[in-house]
């Protein structure tokens, strides 16, 4: 008997072993494009969804399955423009276009940063405070501080893993729906059978969803994660420092990582709509403020593990989404400005780098204090990026084909269909609501 029970232990033991050492093989895997698509899914676009479940209950419930072969055709597009040239999107556009080109993005990437950031701050103090009892303005200061600590103090290699950690937080959206009452065919007919409006307020949210899933700042950013991932690996001195030598396989691998990534995000992102609309807009809440909103107004509908689930991944997607909106600006001024960046690097060999992060995310913090309704503030910045992302992806797609830049490594015919795609529907889409809007 002794026996047996030793054996069963040492089984357990093994099994335990060996799916730990999956586990952290799938993390050390994963890279730029899984937690770029894992970023996006922040509290402010966790706000979007919800407010589109809440206000249209099921009529969106498609749009998930438009965006995710959009965003994934885009990302590894940018993602292959950062790994085939070692460098950014701004810092290659600034040597391939006039410097203006570019500037005036730059500009608006940092404003709508800053109110993401604001927002997602907000957002995470909220929900810790209705979570633990703990003061918002204590909340606010410590994961500043906190979020601040990490990007500049750890080093990059061991900060990217706890990126990786952080995106695990998104699963717990995918669990609150099992705990709901779901009619199914509903949801299979709002998919299968989608519905359209050109009324403002449909056409309106259309933007901000589009705006929210295909932003700008992840175009940046995963291009100048892919750079810095050469930099980690020693094929490059810094970012913008040579042209590494690129192999079928680290393509391949970058386009893995990138579909996962985001496939992740809009998984997330179809059921955060379905958790809303089978519960604030069956019982008739249409309008929340902010996510915290959202996950409070889940707790008498949905239980108390909906709302802690809705609580504390508000909190984790933050925790993750914060440094991705700060790096992204800093990575584009630095390479506007002709500065040294790369989290690679120490804040001393980066001052100006770290500085603009530094200088984003305290401007995020106090748009708190600015009495700005928060969601109005996240839903418009949503609606910018909207507009702003379709004359971006039209540079990005010409870099992409140009082989003066990316060698034999442009665009496949696949990746400029669905990039173009991109580029048509989000035009069309801001076309629609400005003629919704003139016609009143």
């Amino acid at each position: 008997m002794i026996y047996y029970v030793a054996m069963a232990s040492r089984k357990r033991k093994r099994t335990t072993t060996t799916e730990r050492s999956g586990f952290f093989r799938f993390l050390k895997r994963i890279g730029p494009g899984f937690i770029t698509g894992a970023a996006d899914d922040d509290p402010s676009g966790i706000a979007t969804y919800s407010q589109t479940g809440a206000t249209f209950g099921f009529q969106q419930l498609w749009t998930p399955f438009v965006t995710l072969p959009l965003m994934t055709a885009v990302q590894e597009t940018c993602g292959r423009i950062g790994m085939v040239t070692g460098n950014g999107i701004a810092g290659v556009i600034k040597k391939h276009y006039p410097k203006t080109t570019i500037a005036l993005f730059v500009g608006l990437l940092l404003v709508t940063n800053a109110i993401n950031i604001g927002a997602d701050l907000g957002a995470m103090a909220d929900a810790g405070e209705l979570l633990f009892g703990i003061p918002f303005t204590i909340w606010l200061i410590g994961i500043t501080t906190v979020t601040l600590t990490l990007i500049i103090f750890v080093p990059y290699a061991s900060y990217v893993k706890i990126l990786k950690v952080l995106t695990l937080s998104l699963l717990a959206y995918i669990a609150s729906v099992f705990v709901i009452r779901v009619d199914w065919s509903i949801v299979a007919t709002a998919v299968i059978i989608p519905k359209f409006s050109f009324s403002k307020d449909f056409l309106l949210n259309i933007v901000a969803l589009l705006g929210t899933t295909i932003s700008p700042y992840i175009f940046f950013w995963q291009a100048n994660q892919e750079a810095e991932e050469e930099v980690l690996d020693k094929k490059i001195a810094g970012i913008g420092d040579g042209r590494p030598r690129v192999t079928q396989k680290m393509l391949k691998g970058l386009r893995l990582d990138t579909a996962l990534g985001m496939l992740l995000s809009n998984v997330i992102m179809f059921f955060i709509i379905l958790t809303t609309a089978a519960t604030l807009h069956a019982n008739g809440i249409t309008d929340i403020e902010t996510a915290a909103d959202a996950a409070q107004a889940l707790r008498p509908l949905a239980g108390d593990f909906t709302f802690v689930v809705f609580a504390l991944g508000i909190i984790g997607t933050g925790l993750l989404a914060i440094p991705i909106l700060a790096g992204s600006g800093a990575y584009a001024v630095a390479e506007l400005k002709g500065w040294r960046s790369g989290l690679s690097l120490k804040p001393r060999q980066a001052k100006g780098f770290y500085g603009v992060i530094v200088l984003v995310t305290v401007a995020g913090l106090i748009v708190n204090y600015l009495g700005i309704p928060p969601f109005k503030m996240l839903y418009y910045t949503a609606v910018l990026n909207g507009i702003a992302a379709p004359p971006l992806l039209f540079l990005i797609l010409r870099v992409a084909n140009d082989r003066k830049i990316m060698g034999c490594h442009v665009n496949s015919r696949l990746s400029n269909i669905l990039g173009w795609t991109t580029f048509t529907v989000m035009t069309l889409a801001c076309l629609a609501l400005l003629v919704a809007t003139v016609l009143g």
